[in-house]
């Protein structure tokens, strides 16, 4: 795969977000109980060593387990971080394909909770958990 080639079946992310803006592009793969956040690492997602910088992982893992729980129940709620850790387990450069792969644990009528791994070309650089509020949709 070419240093700008996107991974089959990724598109580009169906949700946009004022703190995900400066990011952009960002993509995104549906799976029957997951939603996967990918983006080919450039240097606004860096830090000042030119490393993927640590807020940007713990952002889209929020995120993607977010989604996820929302892709699991059906989008019939929203979802709200309670809580969130992450272990960084590596580093990852620019131009890598950086990708959250996450699965949801456990959904309840109030609660979810997911998991993620942070890949960058494959290889684990982070994990994540986090547990989210179900919150009811507004009419």
């Amino acid at each position: 795969m070419s240093a700008t080639a996107i991974p089959d079946g990724f598109e580009p992310h169906f949700r946009k977000s004022p703190l995900t803006d400066p990011w952009e592009p960002l993509y995104s793969k549906r799976t029957d109980k997951a939603v996967i956040v990918g983006l080919r690492l450039a240097k606004p997602h860096t830090n000042a060593r030119g490393l993927i910088h640590g807020g940007l992982i713990a952002a889209l893992a929020d995120a993607a387990m977010g989604y996820s729980c929302a892709q699991a129940t059906g989008w019939r709620t929203s979802f709200v971080t309670i809580s969130l850790a992450v272990d960084y387990v590596g580093a990852a450069e620019i131009g890598q394909w950086c990708a959250v792969e996450s699965e949801v644990i456990k959904t309840g009528s109030t609660i979810c909770f997911a998991q993620s791994l942070i890949k960058a070309d494959d290889v684990v650089i982070a994990r994540a958990s986090g547990t989210f509020r179900v919150v009811p949709k507004k009419e």
